[in-house]
């Protein structure tokens, strides 16, 4: 799927979606992480949902995001800062707020997925990331911890979520 219409059918309705729900407020930072992270995540062109993918046998993670069922899932609904909106976030998207289900369901329900990948890094104590060094620290060490990092590919996704967040210019 082309970024931009990844922008704008799953990324700025999931945040909206979760700022309606008392979630954090709407950023640039926000979005600029969290699409480097989708297509960090699920490739440059946003073609996985789950791990593996297209694969018949998926791996353990899901969504977008690519969340575990005892990492990111577990992570969000444990954690103070997140729970209380984690919870609301299922209740508004009809989903029961216990781990599987949630890890279910956060492969096809964008809006969940999107919610969920906010919440984890609203959990970070650090300020939202605004430089590629600092989000690749975000990502990388504290918060999704991948098996394999791809430091190159980072910077790369990092740049063309920029570039697709950028204001068009002017007619």
């Amino acid at each position: 799927m082309f970024p931009s219409t990844f922008i704008d059918t799953i990324l700025d309705p999931g945040l909206d979606f979760l700022w309606a729900l008392g979630g954090p407020t709407l950023s640039n930072a926000a979005r600029q992480n969290m699409l480097c992270i989708a297509m960090q995540e699920s490739g440059p062109g946003l073609e996985a949902r789950y791990q593996n993918s297209p694969s018949a046998s998926a791996g353990a993670a899901k969504g977008w995001w690519q969340f575990e069922q005892g990492g990111g899932v577990h992570g969000v609904m444990t954690h103070e800062a997140s729970s209380s909106l984690a919870r609301r976030l299922c209740d508004a998207c009809f989903v029961q707020f216990n781990e599987a289900a949630v890890w279910r369901a956060i492969e096809g329900h964008d809006k969940l997925a999107c919610g969920f990948a906010r919440l984890l890094i609203w959990t970070d104590p650090y300020p939202l990331p605004t430089r590629e060094a600092d989000g690749w620290a975000m990502y990388e060490q504290r918060l999704w911890r991948p098996g394999k990092p791809r430091r190159a590919d980072w910077t790369i996704n990092w740049v063309n979520a920029a570039s697709e967040l950028a204001p068009p210019p002017p007619v």
